[in-house]
């Protein structure tokens, strides 16, 4: 039996992949038969460091550096790749948190923010969804084909007291991703969602200096450790594979029991 998440030469563009999972999930698709894996990311320099890792697994690579909450920007961005690669096939929404200007472990009470505050989190969480989607369906449509996932958190899914804002973000991509698959799915397209809970990336990294704090997150859990970008890439591989090709318009958690659907 062959690989059953090869990707068949499928050209894929991957949101906020200078780290973390997006990272871990340009490496994944580049492991699994992409055609071209596009690395995005604000900061250009982390585009292309991924970009080049890539390369070195014998897979074809372009950086295009983006920010995600400017609709001119991704609009431009999707025209470059065009000309450069032809379509995109598979696309990953995973720049989140608050973008580049804060982490959430920075984040304030609701009730102690204001707009600016909330721009952060809804510009990238859920307008730079739209901003890719927007750009992307178009030839997915014509095509007849398609793989969309979006991350969310389980914040968006349970809500989380101290993230308000971002867990509104989070749920409103789901939200409409849920509704962007209904509108799509004559066209072959599917829309997913895959929602993580603490996973083992340079924000977490902010931190595990205070192990008391960790210890007290980690009861939460039922497998008691964080994730790790692979337990999120690996998912999102079978999502964006023809092994997920009657599956759309849902939302897996991959979070070690963090919160548990009936």
């Amino acid at each position: 039996m062959g690989d059953i998440l090869d990707l068949k030469g499928r050209n894929a563009l991957v949101t906020g992949a200078g780290q973390g999972v997006g990272r871990q999930v340009a490496l994944q698709f580049a492991a699994h038969n992409a055609g071209v894996v596009v690395v995005n990311d604000f900061y250009a320099e982390r585009a292309q460091a991924v970009a080049a890792e890539v390369q070195a697994l014998g897979a074809r690579a372009i950086a295009a550096p983006c920010d995600v909450t400017d609709y001119d920007a991704v609009q431009r961005m999707f025209t470059d790749i065009s000309a450069q690669i032809g379509a995109i096939d598979l696309l990953v929404n995973n720049a989140g948190n608050a973008g580049p200007t804060q982490s959430p472990a920075e984040s304030k009470p609701f009730w102690e923010t204001g707009p600016q505050e909330w721009s952060n989190w809804m510009g990238t969480n859920f307008y730079g969804v739209l901003n890719c989607c927007r750009a992307a369906t178009p030839g997915m449509m014509a095509r007849k084909y398609g793989r969309i996932i979006t991350v969310i958190s389980d914040a968006g899914r349970v809500g989380e007291p101290h993230l308000a804002v971002y867990s509104g973000a989070k749920a409103g991509a789901a939200g409409f991703m849920r509704a962007l698959a209904k509108a799509v799915g004559r066209g072959q397209i599917t829309a997913n969602c895959v929602a993580l809970a603490g996973v083992n990336t340079p924000g977490v990294a902010d931190l595990m200096p205070d192990a008391e704090h960790i210890k007290q997150m980690l009861k939460a859990y039922v497998i008691r450790r964080f994730g790790e970008p692979d337990d999120a890439a690996n998912m999102i591989l079978f999502l964006a594979s023809d092994a997920a090709s009657w599956i759309t318009a849902q939302t897996y958690p991959v979070n070690g029991g963090y919160s548990v659907s009936s």
